[in-house]
């Protein structure tokens, strides 16, 4: 019999291609999805790309416990992508904060009591380098949560501390994937996701000017295959992996391969850092930039291709595959 994998978040930009590569590779899939409604257009998503035969649906929300313990029955693994992403401040940091933290801590829980082989969590690279100079990091680095690094670093932070905390208390194997910025086309029609919103607001010219900023980025197939082969890589357990580019790439370099891909709506103009601080003033999605502004961060990523195998995919593809499956 194939082995069943419970993906958390599976209607998500993420969480689709993963259950994607784990139907690819002979799992059986359940998704969890905070209403059933969402469950039909996963599926037909799925569907496109991928047989979905071996694809089922669970109702169950970050901040209950209801459904969580039949979600998990019968299944060998858990992969756990749910969690809010977004770049703006907002008001009330618990907003991101309660369901990144409590989600994690009742998710785990959850699969201690079922007696799950190995979780893969979802964490991400603000959680090694916040609050952190320019610099080379590698994955013993942890985000400083009493430094004004924001919300959604301080959320992802708690979240994955609070995994390997449970994790020590019994024998369930834990797993942690810490990707960068993730770009890339969607499955199905593209959605109101971060990176999404970003690169329609770029090809469609509405971004009057670039921001300094660099991040570590990566291709949300890449993550997806990243994810499982976590799921059975020997030397997984126990382990935080980078899945972001070694160097920082420049948001303007983006905008650069997307203006020679044909995007002549892309902006050249790059925007002071006291304008984006000044805007900072009125915008919340201003003050989520104001802590990356200049700030050039490296990453030892060499046991993500080491143990888990990675073959990164080209960056200027990602792009354009992106800006193209935006633009249809």
């Amino acid at each position: 019999m194939a082995q069943r994998a419970l993906v958390t978040g599976v209607s998500g930009y993420v969480g689709q291609h993963v259950a994607a590569e784990l139907l690819r590779q002979g799992y059986d899939v359940v998704g969890t999805v905070r209403s059933l409604a969402k469950s039909e257009s996963t599926r037909a998503a799925l569907a496109a790309v991928v047989p979905v035969e071996e694809l089922s649906f669970v109702e169950a929300d970050l901040l209950s416990d209801r459904g969580w313990d039949d979600a998990m029955a019968e299944c060998t693994y858990v992969l756990h992508l749910a969690s809010p992403f977004v770049l703006a401040e907002p008001k009330d940091e618990n907003q991101l904060i309660a369901p990144a933290v409590d989600g994690t801590q009742r998710v785990l829980r959850a699969a201690q009591r079922a007696g799950i082989q190995r979780v893969v969590l979802t964490s991400s690279v603000v959680a090694m380098t916040a609050g952190k100079p320019s610099g080379r990091y590698g994955p013993d680095t942890w985000s400083d949560v009493n430094a004004p690094i924001g919300a959604y670093a301080k959320s992802k932070t708690l979240a994955e501390r609070a995994a390997w905390e449970i994790a020590t208390e019994g024998s369930m194997d834990l797993v942690a994937i810490n990707p960068g910025f993730v770009l890339g086309p969607s499955l199905g029609a593209p959605g109101d996701g971060q990176s999404e919103t970003m690169m329609a607001t770029m090809i469609a010219g509405k971004m009057p000017m670039i921001p300094d900023v660099a991040m570590g980025m990566i291709d949300v197939r890449d993550v997806a295959r990243l994810h499982v082969a976590a799921v059975s890589a020997v030397g997984a357990p126990g382990k935080r992996f980078i899945a972001a580019s070694e160097q920082p790439v420049t948001l303007a370099y983006l905008a650069s391969v997307l203006r020679g891909a044909g995007y002549t709506k892309v902006p050249t103009r790059k925007a002071p850092n006291f304008a984006i601080k000044l805007m900072a003033l009125i915008d919340r999605e201003a003050k989520g930039t104001v802590p990356q502004l200049g700030k050039k961060v490296a990453y030892d990523n060499h046991e993500t291709y080491d143990v888990l195998g990675w073959q990164p995919t080209p960056l200027e593809t990602t792009f354009v595959e992106m800006a193209a499956a935006i633009a249809q």
